[in-house]
């Protein structure tokens, strides 16, 4: 069971604002969800060969390009803080 702390711990995370009632639905959310992963989990597809299912798949990952960016004033014009040539952002992860 997911706990209402636990909720409120993960919506902290996120930078989100929740109150109880919408923390214990969140909870009661959260458990379904788990539940059909639970559920999901019980298939044994130790005898299926995925591979199979590969045969005439391309990949439509393209290849990295360099280009060099005239405009960089325009490029940055939204950034809220810069150190030198880098973006600073806030520090997310405690």
């Amino acid at each position: 069971m997911i706990s209402i702390d636990e909720v409120k711990y993960i919506a902290k995370l996120a930078k989100l604002k929740v109150t109880d009632e919408e923390a214990e639905k969140m909870a009661k959310d959260f458990e379904g969800i788990l539940g059909h992963f639970a559920s999901i989990d019980k298939f044994d597809l130790s005898g299926v060969d995925l591979n199979k299912y590969e045969d005439g798949l391309k990949s439509f990952v393209r290849e990295d390009e360099v280009k060099v960016y005239e405009e960089k004033k325009k490029l940055f014009q939204n950034v809220k803080s810069m150190r030198d040539v880098y973006v600073e952002v806030p520090k997310i992860i405690e």
